[in-house]
């Protein structure tokens, strides 16, 4: 059987000091990582963020880099990585996506991603502040009636025992006794706005006048929406699910089993971090599923995507 690629691409949370390294070590990949992030208006130094968790674990800084990072590695790995027949990006990862499949230039996906994390980031202006926590170990159904009582929102379903939800920071505390009561595990996670979540609804609309403003193209290969875990193959739905997707659950689990639909053999996740490519090797065994964290160089990445290749 003939392999079919799928590109999986990160959102928040696996950001570190060395998430440039491997893109870095391809001096042309280099160049276009450094033009990318000049166009974002990051307003400091890259290495100054990259050694302040505070300002590397913040929205407006996370966004750009995440989408910064994963296309220059997917741009550094080359004409041996071939073309991928389906690309899936989580949270901010799809809009990673439509500018790997060529949809968006990828210097102004880096732009938009920093738009949007201004745009969520307002919706926090004289509101308490919010947070994200992972919820596991208990039926999402079940996960999210304990979450409503607290004020939280389902964001993201990973499975059908895990659950992301986002709300109030000063009832997170409360939520995760709340949990550990009902048998169930809870994880604050290193985001600092409830993304996905109706708190959001105020960045929806003008992100969508954002991504319309863009030059669309044609994706060269379709990207499974995160609210409808549907392939998606042209613009005008790309930004109506783009710009929804601020305020609306994320269905990470449905999107895995749309790639196995696809028939999809192998999947690569681009970085930060390995954790969609675990989730999707675990829910899917037959994949075979790898990040480029995985391993310690480009070269090491390519030996395996051209094994897989056949």
């Amino acid at each position: 059987m003939r392999s079919r690629l799928a590109l999986l691409c990160p959102g928040q949370g696996a950001q570190g000091p060395v998430m440039f390294d491997m893109a870095r070590s391809d001096a042309a990949s280099a160049a276009l990582l450094d033009s990318w992030l000049a166009g974002a208006g990051l307003e400091q130094p890259l290495e100054s963020i990259l050694a302040d968790p505070a300002l590397l674990f913040s929205n407006r800084m996370a966004q750009p880099l995440i989408v910064a990072a994963s296309l220059a590695t997917w741009t550094a790995l080359g004409s041996v990585a071939g073309q991928p027949a389906i690309v899936a990006g989580y949270s901010i990862g799809e809009l990673t996506a439509y500018a790997l499949t060529g949809a968006l230039a990828p210097g102004h996906a880096v732009q938009l991603a920093r738009q949007r994390a201004d745009l969520m980031d307002a919706c926090l202006q004289g509101r308490p502040r919010q947070a994200l926590v992972a919820v596991s170990g208990i039926a999402t159904g079940a996960a999210a009636g304990i979450a409503g009582a607290h004020g939280f929102h389902p964001a993201i379903e990973t499975a059908e025992d895990s659950l992301i939800v986002g709300g109030p920071l000063d009832a997170r505390e409360t939520l995760m006794q709340a949990v550990a009561a009902a048998g169930g595990r809870a994880t604050a996670l290193p985001v600092e706005v409830a993304s996905h979540t109706p708190f959001m609804a105020g960045a929806v609309a003008p992100f969508a006048r954002l991504l319309r403003e863009q030059d669309w193209h044609a994706p060269q290969a379709p990207v499974i929406s995160g609210i409808a875990a549907e392939p998606i193959h042209a613009a005008d739905k790309a930004i109506e699910h783009l710009s929804r997707q601020l305020a609306e659950p994320i269905r990470w689990r449905e999107g895995m089993d749309a790639l196995a639909e696809a028939g999809v053999t192998v999947a690569l996740e681009l970085g930060p971090g390995a954790a969609l490519a675990r989730m999707l090797g675990a829910r899917h065994p037959g994949i075979a599923c790898r990040s480029v964290a995985d391993f310690r160089s480009l070269d090491g990445v390519r030996a395996w995507l051209e094994k897989h290749s056949e």
